[in-house]
């Protein structure tokens, strides 16, 4: 009897929470993505004005639910000198959603090695990871196909995780409720991360 009334309040009062960064470098848009997805999945959410954002010192959180999912998004800092901290979030966190701006060509190199280095790391071995090719609405951003010759290299050290390069526009919303959707798939399914379990507030 109390083994079923644990589930029943399990299902009604707990949802599975999954522990999801958003990485990537220093005005790729990784606020912009946070302030859409929770204004998107959270019907109460006032939100920030986009236009006020600014660069990110150390680390913004937000929380979004999608059915009976619970997203806790920690944003980090991309500067160069906050990029060594985050390796100690990785053995934590369920999946992983990186950023690129497709309109700094200049960078796209520097933005492929911290893309390399965090892909490389055992502690996020088998963690889903979005890459996405943000500021699509700017008419002289890089294409999908050119964003993904240019991390090609990266491929073999992806292995068998879920990967997906997907076109997004933070700041205008296009690409952000399906890029969340396909993360919140590849988190539920994988068993090698299990969520935790949180109350319902």
């Amino acid at each position: 009897m109390y083994t079923l009334l644990s589930g029943l309040y399990k299902y009604v009062f707990q949802k599975d929470e999954y522990c999801i960064l958003i990485l990537g470098l220093d005005n790729a848009g990784k606020t912009t993505f946070l302030e859409q997805s929770k204004t998107r999945f959270n019907k109460h959410y006032k939100g920030m004005s986009l236009s006020k954002i600014t660069t990110t010192v150390g680390l913004n959180i937000g929380t979004v639910d999608v059915g009976k999912a619970r997203l806790m998004f920690w944003d980090l800092g991309g500067q160069e000198e906050l990029q060594s901290l985050w390796d100690k979030y990785y053995a934590e966190c369920h999946g992983v959603i990186y950023v690129i701006d497709s309109t700094d060509e200049e960078r796209l190199s520097e933005s492929k090695q911290a893309f390399e280095k965090m892909v490389t790391s055992e502690a996020l071995e088998g963690v889903p990871i979005l890459v996405l090719a943000n500021k699509q609405d700017v008419e002289t951003c890089l294409s999908i196909p050119d964003i993904k010759t240019a991390f090609s290299d990266c491929t073999s050290k992806i292995g068998r995780r879920d990967c997906l390069t997907q076109a997004c526009s933070a700041l205008t919303g296009k690409g952000v409720n399906e890029g969340i959707e396909w993360m919140v798939k590849c988190v539920v399914r994988n068993v090698h991360r299990p969520p935790r379990q949180r109350d319902i507030t």
